[in-house]
């Protein structure tokens, strides 16, 4: 079994020996754009406004105006790709580097937006050839229904990887409830616009259900050289509340709610949730944007890609500034 598992890995094409790599935002160069389309045209550039917020199943979070003339229809496609397109373009399938196909889930009024949450249908990709892909899947299958492991089954994985061909910002949230705390990551969050904020949590984790009871959250971008400490905190999502001194939080507090900011923070925004559904292994939590406030400017936010697309990359000869566990 051994054996096998070193063929299969050997034969995957893939570059780096993570899955998930890390760099600092602001120098990532050549990223793809991405394209809300429907029915084979380009409707517009969603690169910095549509947000990854689900993975079982894969949940994109897109907004538009209240008007019955501008909201956005049931089924759509996201395009990724290295080259400009304009709307009303009618692309091919040759022309995106990646594809994925939605079904639109639920819609939810906020203020003068309706949000739209959409559920992944189907992913395709040319990142890497078939038969690496095949390598990939097979990989998969045989290794990753770990216990306590989301398994993502054959193109739902493929979703993923697409999906994190765009750098997700890795945040930390900080909660209170009755003078104890809880500090984690997050990478399937983003604001909406000025106003709300989306952030999905695993609706069965207790940091999902620390951050209900609370009603708000500081939610903190943070600096890549502290990637192995934050990545090291991904188990808080399933651990009881601590005292403030076990956990990484520095001297500084936040403005309007007064929770401890982490060591690490150069940005953070104070949210307060509104409402909340669940869909799959998720809950969606929509809050509204108290305040925001830069700590430190400093151009180097933590964010990852997934390892597909960071292969792509070299392949190409584009920069990688990854930072490896």
């Amino acid at each position: 079994m051994k054996l096998l598992k070193k063929i299969v890995t050997r034969l995957n094409g893939l570059h780096y020996p993570q899955e998930y790599l890390c760099f600092a935002w602001e120098s990532f160069q050549h990223p793809l754009q991405v394209f809300l389309a429907v029915n084979g045209k380009i409707i517009k550039d969603i690169t910095h406004s549509h947000l990854f917020t689900g993975y079982s199943p894969l949940i994109v979070t897109l907004y538009s105006p209240a008007n019955n003339n501008q909201e956005l229809p049931a089924d759509i496609d996201i395009v990724y790709t290295p080259q400009p397109l304009q709307p009303n373009d009618h692309f091919e399938k040759k022309d995106a580097i990646a594809l994925l196909s939605l079904k639109m889930i639920r819609k939810q009024p906020a203020g003068g937006i309706v949000i739209s949450y959409y559920e992944g249908v189907k992913g395709e990709h040319q990142f890497l050839s078939s038969f690496h892909q095949y390598m990939i899947g097979l990989n998969n299958r045989l290794y990753n229904k770990k216990t306590g492991n989301i398994f993502l089954h054959d193109n739902l994985y493929k979703q993923v990887q697409i999906a994190y061909s765009v750098p997700r910002n890795i945040s930390l949230i900080t909660v209170c409830k009755d003078s104890l705390y809880n500090l984690f990551p997050t990478d399937l969050h983003g604001p909406v616009n000025e106003q709300y904020y989306v952030c999905s949590l695993r609706h069965e984790g207790k940091a999902c259900k620390q951050v209900e009871a609370a009603g708000r959250i500081v939610i903190s971008q943070v600096h890549c050289d502290a990637y192995k400490m934050i990545y090291s905190l991904g188990k808080n999502h399933m651990q009881e509340l601590k005292q403030k001194n076990e956990l990484p939080f520095g001297e500084s507090v936040s403005s309007f709610f007064h929770l401890p900011l982490p060591q690490p923070v150069l940005f953070y925004r104070e949210l307060e949730l509104m409402e909340s559904f669940d869909h799959g292994i998720h809950k969606l939590l929509l809050f509204k944007i108290v305040s925001g406030k830069l700590v430190k400017d400093d151009s180097a936010t933590l964010a990852h890609i997934h390892n597909v697309y960071a292969t792509w990359r070299h392949n190409k000869g584009l920069p990688g500034n990854y930072l490896l566990r």
